[in-house]
């Protein structure tokens, strides 16, 4: 079993680990030695059944072409480079990987924006959570939602009118039932007992709170409240009788 942790890329990756293993400076390597290095992996690599991909055997036949220049005699063919000519190509090469890889190391070993080097004033991502505020008046807001329903259901929202009790009502109520009472009766007594419960209740009650307060500032009757959001009392004024502390 073969574990390849270097993250060879391609064969001259691997050429440069076996140019290292001379220990000496790539100008100074020997060519011969590093393809005999390099033919005597690929035979074993065959002989362990490893599959070899072809860029390797093709290195391994060039450099094999590359020893046999290097021991026979020289051609004089000038369009056929020599092979010291091929030789120092080679070791140009592996020079040239070697300080990318360097130059890689060395970049990737600086201190790092985010990591290592805080920026002045950089944001420590703090989450923002924002609260949108709407102030609208009762009349926007319902037609918002007029214009929200009409297009849900296609067609113009209507609201069929509702009966309001007025404070007209109640004040021609209050001059003919206040006499019969003979002390303080709660506002609500004053009500017609056939609307309790209804959405007419509740604007008769407006309706005949104002209509008392009209009433008491002609001096007609008297209210009285005993606590802040308590009950409402009303009786008639009686002649020379003073208007109490609560009132």
């Amino acid at each position: 079993m073969v574990v390849d942790i270097d993250g060879y890329e391609g064969p001259l990756d691997l050429l440069l680990v076996l140019a290292r293993s001379q220990k000496v400076d790539l100008t100074r390597i020997s060519i011969l030695q590093l393809a005999e290095q390099y033919l005597a992996f690929i035979a074993q690599a065959r002989r362990l059944s490893i599959e070899v991909a072809a860029d390797y055997l093709v290195m391994a036949a060039w450099l094999a072409y590359l020893k046999s220049r290097l021991l026979l005699p020289e051609v004089e063919d000038e369009d056929v480079p020599t092979g010291p000519e091929l030789a120092a190509h080679l070791s140009f090469q592996l020079q040239r990987l070697r300080a990318m890889r360097e130059a890689g190391v060395r970049i990737m070993d600086r201190d790092r924006l985010g990591r290592d080097v805080i920026q002045r004033g950089q944001p420590e991502g703090v989450r923002i959570i924002r609260n949108s505020i709407y102030e609208v008046s009762v009349f926007e807001f319902l037609r918002a939602y007029a214009g929200h329903r009409a297009r849900a259901a296609n067609e113009p929202l209507s609201i069929a009118a509702r009966e309001l009790y007025s404070v007209e009502q109640a004040h021609e109520r209050l001059r003919r039932v206040l006499g019969d009472l003979p002390g303080w009766e709660r506002l609500e007594t004053f009500l017609p007992p056939e609307i309790k419960g209804s959405v007419l209740y509740r604007s008769a009650v407006s309706a005949m709170l104002g209509a008392g307060l009209e009433m008491a500032k002609e001096g007609q009757v008297e209210l009285r409240q005993a606590q802040t959001f308590g009950p409402i009392y009303m009786r008639r004024k009686r002649p020379g009788q003073s208007t109490p502390d609560e009132v």
